[in-house]
């Protein structure tokens, strides 16, 4: 008898696995419908770095483009991007429909995101998620929404109207709890109209391993004991945060209408320094009631070698002493984590930039 699968066994203990990637390959070879039935995958997410990396990176588009072309040769590159996006959100749903039907809705989710040069405007943000959430016309998908301040009032707003929101680029757990309280300020004023609540679906997407990268070169100097050991203690300090929100009064009545929690979702967890064990990301954060988004490589590696036990409330006084030191050795958390979003937002927008040059370059190849 084959030993057991360990992305099966980390669904059954309570965390969600989902693949952070997408590539219209997966869908045309049959490589997604395999993920799903060996490993029993749950949801796919998807940000602008992965798409550009797909379109720009391979000819999986490039006939897709052609026909588009020739339907409306003046299209943007922007709107060519999302008519392509869309097309590989909605076919991977459909993949992931079962899913999120034999789940009652909590997982077979798939996330496309807004365009990240919205990441701090509300109004445009709530207009394009809106828009996307209709052309889409699925019910198991998700619209990715940076978390920063404009991105929470946007956050309140479609939740409110019932769209799927998958609230990404956090790294603070000050900033997580702001999320966490959009999310269910949105529910309320969804209740408040008599709207339900049953079937809308968020999650808190936590950004790990970055916050190490950006430490350890400081803490190398200061506390080498500490090096690769923060991202951690902050997402289980997060968790925290997360039982105490969801498991208290507030939330209860909200759940009796229906409502459902908005999970933790661990994003960025392959492993930046190559000293580093490859699933130190993973096997350090699990617990119930969560998602880990594994890109391909830590995917693989857990599915190789990956050890299930409930880690994430395991030495909870350790993470929060490691994270009390921070100040005494003259580093300031919240700094460090508002760089990171700066940086993260940054990131995609330059993504996006490339992502829509490439396409343009394509259309003009194409077209002559």
């Amino acid at each position: 008898m084959p030993p057991a699968n360990p992305l099966r066994l980390l669904n059954a203990a309570g965390q969600s696995v989902w693949y952070d990637h997408i590539q219209r390959s997966m869908l045309t070879s049959g490589t997604l419908a395999r993920l799903i039935a060996e490993d029993d995958l749950r949801g796919i997410t998807s940000n602008p770095t992965i798409f550009e990396k797909a379109i720009a990176g391979s000819a999986d588009y490039d006939e897709a483009l052609r026909q588009e072309l020739r339907r409306n040769l003046h299209q943007s590159s922007r709107e060519l991007f999302f008519t392509l996006a869309i097309e590989d959100i909605r076919a991977t749903a459909d993949a992931l429909r079962p899913t999120w039907e034999a789940t009652d809705g909590v997982d077979g989710m798939v996330s496309l995101e807004v365009s990240p040069d919205l990441a701090h405007d509300a109004e445009a943000t709530v207009r394009e998620a809106r828009e996307l959430f209709a052309r889409l016309a699925v019910p198991n998908v998700m619209i990715k929404v940076p978390g920063t301040v404009p991105g929470l009032h946007a956050v309140e707003r479609l939740i409110a109207e019932g769209v799927n929101v998958n609230v990404t680029l956090l790294f603070s757990v000050e900033r997580y709890v702001s999320v966490a309280e959009a999310y269910l300020r949105g529910l309320e004023r969804r209740r408040a109209q008599g709207l339900p609540l049953e079937r809308v679906a968020s999650v808190a997407s936590f950004f790990v391993s970055r916050l190490d990268t950006a430490l350890d070169p400081v803490l190398a100097q200061r506390r080498p004991e500490l090096q690769g050991h923060i991202a951690n203690a902050n997402a289980k300090l997060a968790y925290q945060e997360y039982q105490e929100i969801f498991g208290g009064a507030h939330f209860a009545a909200l759940r009796t209408a229906g409502g459902r929690p908005q999970r933790l979702l661990w994003a960025s967890t392959s492993t930046k320094n190559p000293a580093y064990p490859d699933l130190l990301y993973v096997d350090n954060l699990i617990g119930p009631d969560t998602v880990n988004t594994m890109p391909p490589a830590t995917y693989a590696a857990f599915r190789d070698h990956g050890m299930v036990a409930r880690t994430l409330d395991r030495d909870v006084e350790t993470a929060l002493a490691q994270l009390a030191a921070l100040p005494e050795l003259g580093i300031d958390l919240s700094a460090v984590t508002d760089q990171l979003e700066i940086d993260g937002v940054n990131a995609f927008i330059q993504s996006f930039a490339n992502l829509l040059a490439a396409i343009e370059a394509k259309t003009r190849a194409l077209a002559a």
